[in-house]
C-alpha cells in the first residue's frame, strides 16, 4: 500500500479523534470529498493507528443500497452477541430489524439507541472506533441510524468516523455531525505522492503537469503516474492531451477492465454486483456461470482485485458493472438469484435484475420480500422492492395497485418526490372507488409534505371520500379523521371546504370505536356548535387517549388529540394524556412523535405556572430535533411563555414572525391564532387592555378548538377594563353556557371570575368562589390572575388592607413563576395600597446545562442509570458523566442528596 502522503491537518484532527476515544470520551466526524480524495486511506489510517483500540467497519455498496439495514448490520455483527445485555425494548428494536425475530416494525431511532446501547457496552471493555466507507451508499436505514448515533454521543469510548462523498441525500441526513472536506494534495505533498507511484526518473514539469490537472486527487495522481510510460514521466516524451482525472478517472478504469480476458472481466462484474463478503454466495455463482478459480489471477496480478477479493476502488466496481453488456449483467444477476439461499430479499432482488421485461413470479417474490422489509421497520427497502415488482407486473390493475402501495414507505422515509412518482405511475391504472379514493388520499398527503401547506388537504380528502363510493366506513373515517387534522392546521386558510363540511359528513358516518374515531366525532359536534353533545364526546376522546390503544400514534395525535382537554377544561385529564404520550414515545423510540408530544408539555408547563420547567421542556424538544437532525424549536413554539414571562421585544417580534411566515406565508392558521393568543397574554401582562382586546377580537369570532374556549375570560377582563363591556358580556355568555356542560373546577372557577368581573358591587363571593376552585387545580396562572384581579378590584373599593392580602400573594406567585409583566402589574397595584412589594432575593445557583437538570431531576425521583439513558436517548455512561459533573457543581456526594438541591435551579420543577 502507498504510504500516506501529507495529510498533516488530518492526521492530526484523526489523533485528536482517537485521542478523545482513548480517553473515554466519544467523538463523531465525518469525512466529505470527491471519488478518489483520499477518504478510505485516511480511514485505514486511523483504524492503524488507534493502537489498542477495537475496530469495527462497514461501508456501503452501491449494489446493496436498498436492502435496509444491511450496513448497520454489516457493523454490528461482531457484537450481537452481546444483544441479551439490551433493555427489552431495545433487543426487540434491533433484532426485528436484523430479521432475526417477527414483531412490529420499530421506530429507526429506537433501533438507533439499541446500537448506541450495544456499543457502549463493548465499549466498557475497550473503546470502539466505528468506522463507516462510503457512506453516501449505505442503505437509507443504516445511514439515519449512524447519523442518529453520532448526534447521541457522550462519555462512552466511543469514535464514528464516517466518510462520504459531498452529496446531498448523505449530507442531509449526517446534518449536525461534525464535517472535514478533503482538498487535493498540494505542492511537495502532490509530487512526493507522485514520485512514489513512479518507477523510474521523474521530470519536474510532468510532475507538475499531473500535480496540477489532478487537482491534487490522490487516486488522479497515482492512476495518472501508472498510465504514462517512464519516457513520458522522464520527460522524454510527449504526455496525452487528456490525462485521466475527474470524470475521466472512471473512464481510465473502465479501459483497464475492457483490456482484462473476457473471464475475468466476468468475474469482475460478478464481484461488483455480488453481497459484499460473502465469498460462498460468490464462488457458487461463478460456477454456475462456468468460471474457474483462476478467472480472478489476471485482475490480482494487476491490482485492480485485492487478494481477499475485494475491489480496489469503488470506481472499479462502477466501471466493471457499466463496461459490461446488459446480457452479460442479466447472466451474473440470474446466477446470484439462483444461488442465495437464505436471504429472500436479496436473491428476489438479483432476480428481477435478471429479467427482460415482465415476469409476474418474480414480481410476485418481491413484493413478499417488500412486505418482510416492512416488518423489520426498512420502508426504503420495501418501497424499492414494491416498485420494482409493479415494473415487472404484466396485469395492469395489479401492476397500478403495487405503484400504489409504494407510496406510502417512500412518504414514511421522507422521499416526498418518489412517491409522487410512483403515484403518478399508480393513478391511471385504479379500477376501483376504493383504490381511487386511496391514491386521492395519498395526493393530499404528498401536497402538504411536499408544499408544507395543509390547506388543500381537506377538499382533498373530502372529495374522496364524496365521489368516490362505496367505501367502507372504517376507511371514510380515517380520511375524514386525516382531513379534519388539516383543516385544525391550516385553520381559516382551508380551501375549498370548512370544518363544517368536514364534521357534517363525519357526523352522518359512524365507524369502529378507535382513537381517532372518538376524536373525530368529538372535534365535528364541537365544530357545528353543540357543545352541550360535544362535551360526553370530548370526554370519551380523553378517556381513549389515557387508556386507549394507541397503536402508530403519530405526530399529530398529541399536538390535536389533546385539544380535548382543554375544550372541557379538564386540567386532570390534559397532564394524564400528556403523560401518557409521552411514555408512549419514549418507550417507542419515536422522537418524531416525542418532539411534538413535548412542545405540548411545555405548553402545559407554561398554563401551570411551571415556566422554568417549561424552558427545560422546550430544550429537551431541541435536543431531540438535533439527534433527529431537525433544527431546533423556532420562537413560534415558546411564543406563549415569553410573553407570560412579559419580554416584551422578544415575543412581539416573535409573533411577527409567526404570523407571517406560518400564518400568512405557510397559512397554519393555528400558529396565527396561537401567535394571537401569546399576545393577549402580553398585553393582559402589560395592562394595555384595548391593545388585548383586539388581539382577541379574531380569536373569539373564529372560536376554533384549541383556542376559542381558552380566550373566553381574555376577553371579558380586556372588555370589562377597556370599557367595552358588550365584548365582555358576549364572551361571558358564551363561557357561561360551555363552563357548566364541562363541570370541572377549571371552567367553574373561570366561570365565577368572568362573573366577578362583570358583578361591580356584588362581585366579593364570586372572586372568592373562583379563588377556590382554581386553587383546586394545576392551573396556578389562573388563580394568581384571579387574586390580581380581586386584589385590584379590593383596592379601586378603597379596601387596602383586604386588597393588600389579594395582591401581596398575586404578585408572590407571579414572581414565582417568573411572570414578569404581570408581577409588576401586582407590584404597581400594590404600591397603590401603600406597600411596597418585597424583592425576592435568592443566591444565584451554579449552572446546570439542560441535560444536566434533566438528569439530576430523574435521578432525584429515584430513576437508575439504564432508565435515565433510555428515557433520554443516550448511554448510561453518559449518565454516568453528567451526574459526576453534577456533584461537583452541586457540591454533593451522592444523588440522595440531589432532590433537596434541586428546588433552587431553573427547570427542576
Amino acid at each position: 500500500m502507498t504510504p500516506l502522503q501529507g495529510r498533516f491537518p488530518e492526521r492530526q484532527l484523526l489523533e485528536t479523534f482517537t485521542g478523545t476515544v482513548r480517553d473515554g470520551r466519544s467523538a463523531a466526524l465525518v469525512l466529505i470529498g470527491e471519488a478518489g480524495i483520499g477518504k478510505t486511506r485516511l480511514l485505514d489510517h486511523a483504524a492503524a493507528t488507534a493502537g489498542d483500540l477495537r475496530i469495527a467497519r462497514t461501508a456501503g455498496a452501491e449494489s446493496e443500497s436498498h436492502l435496509g439495514f444491511s450496513g448497520l448490520h454489516q457493523l454490528l455483527r461482531p457484537f450481537l452477541d452481546r444483544m441479551d445485555r439490551l433493555p427489552d425494548p431495545q433487543r426487540s428494536a434491533l433484532a426485528t430489524a436484523f430479521g432475526l425475530v417477527t414483531a412490529s416494525p420499530p421506530d429507526l431511532f429506537l433501533v438507533g439507541l439499541a446500537a448506541l446501547t450495544l456499543l457502549a457496552d463493548a465499549a466498557a471493555d475497550l473503546p470502539v472506533i466505528c468506522l463507516v466507507d462510503d457512506a453516501h451508499w449505505l442503505d437509507r436505514e443504516s445511514l439515519g441510524v449512524l447519523a442518529f448515533l453520532g448526534r447521541r454521543l457522550g462519555a462512552d469510548g466511543l469514535g464514528l468516523l464516517i466518510a462520504a462523498r459531498d452529496e446531498p441525500g448523505a449530507r442531509a441526513v449526517l446534518r449536525g455531525l461534525d464535517t472535514h472536506p478533503l482538498d487535493g494534495l498540494a505542492g511537495d505533498d502532490a509530487r512526493g505522492l507522485i514520485a512514489s507511484a513512479a518507477a523510474g526518473r521523474l521530470d519536474a514539469r510532468v510532475a507538475g503537469r499531473i500535480a496540477a490537472e489532478s487537482g491534487g486527487n490522490p487516486l488522479a495522481l497515482i492512476e495518472m503516474t501508472a498510465a504514462l510510460s517512464p519516457d513520458q514521466l522522464a520527460g522524454g516524451s510527449v504526455l496525452p492531451e487528456f490525462l485521466p482525472i475527474g470524470d475521466s478517472l472512471e473512464a481510465h478504469f473502465a479501459r483497464q477492465v475492457r483490456l482484462l480476458p473476457a473471464d475475468t472481466r466476468q468475474f469482475l462484474l460478478l464481484v461488483a454486483a455480488a453481497p459484499p463478503g460473502d465469498s460462498a454466495v460468490l464462488w457458487r455463482a461463478a460456477s454456475r456461470l462456468g468460471l474457474a478459480p483462476t478467472a480472478a489471477d489476471e485482475a490480482v496480478s494487476q491490482g485492480i482485485l485485492l487478494p481477499e477479493l475485494a475491489l480496489r476502488h469503488p470506481l472499479i466496481r462502477s466501471a466493471a458493472y457499466t463496461t459490461a453488456t446488459p446480457a452479460e449483467r442479466r447472466a451474473v444477476h440470474l446466477a446470484l438469484g439462483e444461488t442465495i439461499e437464505h436471504d429472500p430479499g436479496r436473491r428476489a432482488w438479483h432476480l428481477a435484475e435478471s429479467v427482460v421485461g415482465l415476469d409476474d413470479g418474480v414480481a410476485g417474490q418481491l413484493e413478499q420480500a417488500a412486505e418482510r422489509a416492512r416488518t423489520r421497520g426498512g420502508y426504503a427497502t420495501q418501497g424499492a422492492f414494491l416498485s420494482r415488482a409493479a415494473e415487472l407486473t404484466s396485469d395492469g390493475p395489479l401492476r397500478a395497485r403495487r405503484f400504489l402501495a409504494a407510496t406510502r414507505p417512500y412518504m414514511l422515509v421522507g422521499d416526498i418526490a418518489t412517491a409522487a412518482r410512483r403515484l403518478d405511475q399508480a393513478t391511471p391504472g385504479l379500477d376501483s372507488p376504493a383504490l381511487k379514493a386511496a391514491g386521492q388520499r395519498a395526493r393530499a398527503t404528498i401536497e402538504w409534505y411536499s408544499s408544507g401547506v395543509a390547506a388543500k388537504a381537506p377538499a382533498l380528502l373530502l372529495d374522496a371520500v364524496q365521489r368516490f363510493s362505496p367505501l367502507d366506513d372504517g376507511t371514510v373515517r380515517e380520511m375524514l379523521w386525516e382531513a379534519m387534522i388539516a383543516g385544525l392546521i391550516s385553520g381559516r386558510h382551508t380551501a375549498g371546504v370548512t370544518l363544517a363540511d368536514i364534521a357534517d359528513v363525519a357526523l352522518k358516518t359512524p365507524g369502529p370505536p378507535t382513537l381517532a374515531g372518538f376524536l373525530l366525532d368529538a372535534f365535528a359536534m364541537r365544530t357545528v356548535g353543540d357543545f352541550d353533545r360535544a362535551v360526553p364526546l370530548l370526554r370519551d376522546a380523553v378517556a381513549a387517549m389515557r387508556t386507549g390503544d394507541l397503536g402508530a400514534s403519530s405526530e399529530p395525535l398529541t399536538s390535536v388529540g389533546s385539544w380535548a382537554a382543554l375544550e372541557v377544561w379538564d386540567d386532570e385529564g390534559f397532564g394524564a394524556v400528556l403523560d401518557r404520550m409521552d411514555a408512549f414515545a419514549r418507550g417507542q423510540g419515536a422522537l418524531h412523535a416525542l418532539k411534538s408530544t413535548l412542545d405540548v408539555v411545555a405548553a402545559w408547563r407554561t398554563i401551570t405556572g411551571r415556566f422554568a420547567a417549561a424552558e427545560a421542556v422546550h430544550d429537551e424538544a431541541d435536543q431531540v430535533a438535533a439527534a433527529i437532525g431537525l433544527p431546533g424549536n423556532g420562537v413560534e413554539h415558546r411564543l406563549e411563555l415569553l410573553a407570560w414571562q412579559g419580554r416584551e421585544a422578544e415575543s412581539r417580534a416573535a409573533a411577527e414572525f409567526t404570523e407571517r411566515v406560518w400564518a400568512t406565508e405557510l397559512r397554519y392558521g393555528v400558529l396565527g391564532n396561537h401567535a394571537s393568543y401569546a399576545t393577549v397574554i402580553l398585553e393582559l401582562g402589560l395592562g394595555r387592555y384595548p391593545e388585548a382586546l383586539a388581539a382577541a377580537r379574531p380569536l373569539l369570532d373564529e372560536d376554533t378548538i384549541g383556542i376559542g374556549n381558552r380566550v373566553l375570560t381574555d376577553v371579558i377582563e380586556a372588555g370589562v377594563r377597556a370599557g367595552d363591556r358588550a365584548a365582555a358580556e358576549f364572551a361571558f355568555e358564551r363561557l357561561s353556557e360551555r363552563a357548566p356542560a364541562s363541570g370541572t373546577p377549571w371552567a367553574l372557577g373561570l366561570l365565577a371570575r368572568g362573573r366577578a368581573l362583570l358583578a361591580g358591587d356584588g362581585a366579593e363571593s364570586h372572586y372568592a368562589e373562583a379563588a377556590d376552585l382554581l386553587g383546586r387545580t394545576a392551573v396556578r396562572t389562573e388563580l394568581a390572575r384571579t387574586h390580581l384581579v380581586h386584589g385590584e378590584w379590593l383596592r379601586r373599593r378603597g379596601r387596602r388592607t383586604d386588597a393588600r392580602d389579594q395582591l401581596r400573594t398575586a404578585y408572590d406567585l407571579f414572581l414565582g413563576f417568573g411572570a414578569a409583566a404581570f408581577a409588576e402589574r401586582a407590584r404597581v397595584e400594590l404600591r397603590a395600597t401603600g406597600e411596597s412589594a418585597r424583592k425576592r432575593d435568592d443566591p444565584a445557583p451554579a449552572t446546570l446545562t439542560p441535560q444536566e437538570l434533566q438528569v439530576a431531576t430523574l435521578a432525584a425521583g429515584g430513576a437508575t442509570n439504564t432508565e435515565i439513558a433510555t428515557r433520554l436517548f443516550i448511554t448510561a455512561s453518559t449518565v454516568e458523566y453528567h451526574l459526576n459533573k453534577i456533584f461537583r457543581k452541586l457540591g454533593l456526594t451522592s444523588r440522595r442528596q440531589i432532590a433537596g438541591r434541586l428546588g433552587s435551579f431553573p427547570g427542576a420543577s
